[in-house]
């Protein structure tokens, strides 16, 4: 550890110089991963933090809560289903709205529910679930407690409309990288007649299940999808992975993933082959006098763990601050456990594309200091 010390002391500049792209590297990777999570949770994190085991949409909705119609029949072939504790229907439209008064409309995405363990999110992050007509809770990317909101009629009108009171927060909960609300039944119900006063029945988006104690939701599912062809019931798991998009999402970002998780080992193994290459004459001569090839290759791959190892806390560091950031609507957020598994990935990748050096230095022949061969 002492040669690969004094040798890293002496070349500060070189090996300074490849931690920090190390570091720019890794910055990259981790501000992608981050651009990922919150792009796919601004689309689907209602749907992860909702708080019903099963959703059951029309298999005509392609598995999303705008697209989907749930009629009586199937309504009622659902609820009849062995297996469901019980049930209650979630709603979902996007209306044009106004928050508190402002003369500025915007989109605001309203989620209606029968049943608070079948829809409502879960957890809060502040305040409570509505107790009362006109209460919702809203997303944190998006509203805030005590916003009142006005959901504005088909030409804009705000006479005799629906108002929404903001009394609790969920963290993370957009849908459709939309602000979102959460709403009792009667509140969605008012809101659809506000935009289309033309409106007489309003029908769920997708039915909320619950299985009974000991039935599992997937089984649950299953039982739902064999009871009707025109039911699509999922998990609340399956649900969020697999609504229309994101998993193109997750394939796109997984090649760039995957480009910048091979260009750290390969800067960091041919680094060291060069510095190997370079200094070929003074590890030859360590080696006449008496130094054995596993005390060089220590020493080799010591200066890899530092190196690679600086890199991640430079990156890591540039990071931390960047993951408190806000793009537009996405909302970013430090995930620990992406940083654990990129560190140990690049860690591992770098010790490998080290072994070509380490190789070099295994064929030193410590003969050669005598014939001058060891500097070519």
């Amino acid at each position: 550890m002492f040669l690969a010390l004094r040798e890293m002391r002496r070349a500060k500049v070189r090996f300074g110089l490849l931690i920090s792209a190390i570091g720019l590297l890794v910055l990259l990777i981790l501000a992608q991963q981050a651009i990922q999570s919150g792009l796919i949770t601004s689309f689907v994190g209602a749907i992860e933090r909702q708080s019903a085991p099963v959703l059951v949409y029309s298999v005509d909705g392609q598995r999303t809560l705008q697209g989907s119609v749930v009629t009586p029949p199937l309504e009622q072939r659902i609820r009849s289903t062995e297996g469901i504790a019980k049930s209650g229907r979630i709603g979902q439209g996007t209306f044009t709205a106004r928050v508190n008064d402002s003369s500025e409309d915007s989109d605001a995405a309203i989620i209606g529910y029968d049943d608070p363990d079948l829809g409502a999110p879960v957890p809060l992050a502040a305040g409570r679930l509505p107790q009362g007509p006109g209460e919702a809770v809203g997303s944190d990317n998006g509203f805030e407690l005590g916003d009142r909101i006005q959901v504005l009629g088909p030409r804009g009108e705000t006479a005799g409309t629906a108002r929404i009171e903001v009394v609790g927060l969920a963290e993370d909960a957009q849908l459709q990288v939309t602000p979102t609300l959460f709403v009792e039944w009667p509140d969605y119900v008012a809101s659809v007649r506000s935009a289309n006063p033309d409106a007489r029945g309003v029908l769920p988006s997708a039915i909320g299940a619950a299985p009974v104690e000991g039935l599992a939701p997937a089984t649950l599912a299953e039982r739902i999808n064999d009871s009707s062809q025109v039911a699509d019931a999922l998990t609340r798991e399956m649900a969020a992975d697999e609504t229309p998009g994101v998993a193109e999402v997750g394939s796109s970002f997984q090649v760039v993933f995957l480009l910048f998780g091979l260009v750290v080992p390969l800067v960091t193994g041919l680094f060291f082959l060069i510095i190997t290459l370079q200094k070929s004459a003074s590890l030859t001569l360590l080696r006449a006098v008496g130094a054995r090839s596993r005390l060089l290759v220590r020493s080799l791959m010591f200066q890899v763990v530092l190196v690679i190892a600086g890199g991640l806390a430079v990156g890591i560091a540039l990071y931390t601050p960047l993951s408190q950031a806000q793009l537009g609507e996405i909302k970013l957020s430090f995930d620990f456990g992406a940083v654990m598994f990129w560190s140990a990935l690049l860690l591992g990748l770098g010790l490998l594309s080290a072994v070509v050096a380490a190789r070099r230095v295994l064929a030193i022949d410590p003969i050669e200091a005598t014939t001058g061969e060891g500097g070519r």
